[in-house]
């Protein structure tokens, strides 16, 4: 059971991060996608509430600026 409610915490933290206004398609994909990764990462590295909610705030702010480092790329 607490595995499900850490895992509605970062769903739904991902959701509200992938809604920033003003992001690129890349960008929100790279945040969401980040968010996600990061988060399971954290959780699977044994840390716990803390551990994934830090892992998903990491993973998406390094997904969004590769996001941006792709946007920059191909427009």
């Amino acid at each position: 059971m607490p595995r499900l409610i850490l895992a509605t915490v970062v769903l739904a933290a991902t959701l509200g991060i992938g809604g920033c206004a003003g992001q690129t398609r890349a960008e929100k994909v790279g945040t969401v996608g980040g968010a996600v990764a990061g988060g399971a990462i954290g959780n699977a590295a044994g840390g716990g509430t803390l551990g994934t909610l830090g892992g998903a705030a990491a993973g998406g702010y390094i997904g969004n600026k590769a996001g941006d480092a792709y946007d920059k790329k191909n427009h």
